[in-house]
């Protein structure tokens, strides 16, 4: 299959549809085409061709999207840095990606001296000729994008135009036909989560609404005046956005939110829909291009993370590699065409991932009758207590439900008699002090033997740059921690 560029497409068949806003700015498909004309042109003139790598340090900013598509039309390969890494976090990265071109947005180039300004990079070239135009097969590698390195040195997941393309076929067809949507871009750009919405909405024809980062009234303003169809949040993210707008009714042009980052509380996800939002909850890595499995939207009722996405299939193995059956716990597999190519420059474990087509997720779940994944634990996260499995997310989603917790992450720490136990670390909301049922509550959904030992308040959870729990340290802080509350 051959695609074009669709951003240049789309300013042959809708030129004066709005692409992309940012910060009170504006691009209709026809303007953000004569941009990204620019850019290719500035990066060919600086000899940047196919297979070349562009190394980018960058918030959410308009720059960043023109040079996505630019690389596109040169057959390069965009490798987006997280924003939020430090100097020696990005020097290793770097030498991985050997880029024929670093860039970073001026507020962030002390980071990396080598760097040249993002927002000044295509006046400071002076462009020769025109670039012809070329086409892209589903093999084209479009990005390099790491992941966060919780189970090891960071490995870049290189995803094609057609896994891209897929992703967001996949998605359409689970959420339902939409003339134009219109995302909320509130997720970074060096995230797969916030490219897949900035590829869907060129796919579609729709418009990106492009934040340099979270606020909940901005959000809002999106959603109330700006015509907002879609978005994605987290649990807390959401409580955030209904907190702001105190719970008003949102406009019908605002469609759906899909939800990721762990459990969603029942009483959020109640709230949501009084308030007329359907959040839908998914489950997607990087390695599958974002989502993997999402609930439908007719049948949505937060209990899991749905069934996959058309096009894709998710199975549950043993450690003996067989395929287990509906209510049987074992390690996550995916197969499908949204899943990456392969790892840059790492064999082994490219190799490691993949077998017979389908993809190793290294985590551990379930699927139900009607093939619903529920997420029981990243593998490197599971407890073992006296033989018996203990998995963070079952536990995490019984005190997401506790009125007086904002958010949860469970960890396990070395017993001499059990070999584990969990020990659960909360955040409180504000105005409450740690209960003293926490114990009494865990008792009435969970088994006695996955009831944390000790239940440890925390002002804020750590977490990496990616966003995501960094629960070795919270197992270093676990261990010599007195306790709070006696568990089972």
């Amino acid at each position: 299959m051959i695609y074009d560029c669709p951003i240049r497409e789309g300013a042959r068949v809708h030129p004066d549809a709005e692409a992309l806003r940012f910060a009170g700015l504006r691009w209709t498909f026809r303007e953000l085409d004569g941009e990204v004309t620019r850019w290719t042109e500035a990066l060919a003139a600086r000899g940047i061709g196919q297979g070349e790598r562009v190394a980018l340090l960058s918030t959410s900013h308009p720059a960043v999207t023109f040079l996505f598509w630019a690389l596109g039309r040169l057959g390069a390969i965009f490798a987006p840095l997280n924003a939020r890494l430090t100097p020696a976090e990005l020097g290793p990265l770097l030498d991985e990606v050997e880029p024929r071109l670093t860039l970073a947005l001026e507020s962030l180039r002390a980071r990396i001296p080598e760097a040249e300004s993002l927002e000044s990079f295509p006046g400071s070239v002076s462009a020769r000729e025109p670039v012809p135009a070329r086409s892209w097969d589903a093999d084209t590698a479009r990005v390099i994008l790491f992941t966060s390195g919780t189970t090891g040195r960071p490995k870049g997941a290189v995803l094609s135009e057609g896994a891209f393309r897929a992703s967001s076929r996949a998605s359409a067809a689970n959420l339902g036909a939409h003339p134009a949507p219109r995302w909320l871009g509130t997720l970074p750009l060096f995230h797969v989560g916030g490219l897949a919405m900035l590829t869907r909405t060129a796919y579609e024809g729709g418009c990106l609404l492009l934040h340099e980062r979270f606020d909940a009234d901005a959000v809002n303003r999106a959603i109330d005046s700006e015509g907002a169809s879609h978005a994605s949040f987290v649990a807390t993210t959401l409580e955030r956005v209904l907190d702001a707008r105190q719970d008003r009714k949102l406009p019908d042009t605002f469609r759906c939110a899909l939800i990721g980052g762990g459990p969603v509380p029942t009483a959020l996800l109640t709230r949501a829909r009084a308030a007329g939002l359907l959040a839908v909850q998914t489950y997607g890595l990087t390695e599958a291009c974002s989502q993997v499995t999402t609930e439908r939207p007719g049948e949505a009722d937060g209990r899991t993370a749905g069934p996959p996405l058309p096009g894709l299939e998710v199975r549950i193995v043993g450690t003996d590699g067989a395929t287990l059956g509906e209510g049987q716990e074992g390690d996550v597999e995916v197969r499908g065409p949204t899943l990456m190519a392969r790892y840059w420059r790492q064999r082994e474990a490219t190799r490691e991932a993949f077998h017979d087509g389908w993809l190793r997720t290294r985590d551990v779940g379930v699927l139900d009758a009607k093939g619903r994944l529920t997420l029981l634990s990243r593998r490197t996260d599971l407890i073992v207590r006296g033989g018996e499995n203990i998995y963070p997310a079952e536990i995490e989603a019984v005190l997401a439900n506790h009125p007086a917790i904002l958010e949860s992450a469970v960890v396990g720490v070395p017993d001499p008699h059990w070999g584990e136990v969990p020990v659960a670390f909360v955040v409180l909301r504000p105005g409450h002090a740690l209960p003293d049922n926490l114990d009494a509550w865990c008792r009435q959904s969970l088994a006695r033997f996955k009831v944390p030992t000790r239940f440890v308040a925390i002002e804020t959870l750590p977490r990496n740059a990616m966003s995501k729990v960094e629960r070795p340290v919270l197992r270093k802080y676990a261990q010599p921690h007195p306790p709070y509350q006696s568990g089972s």
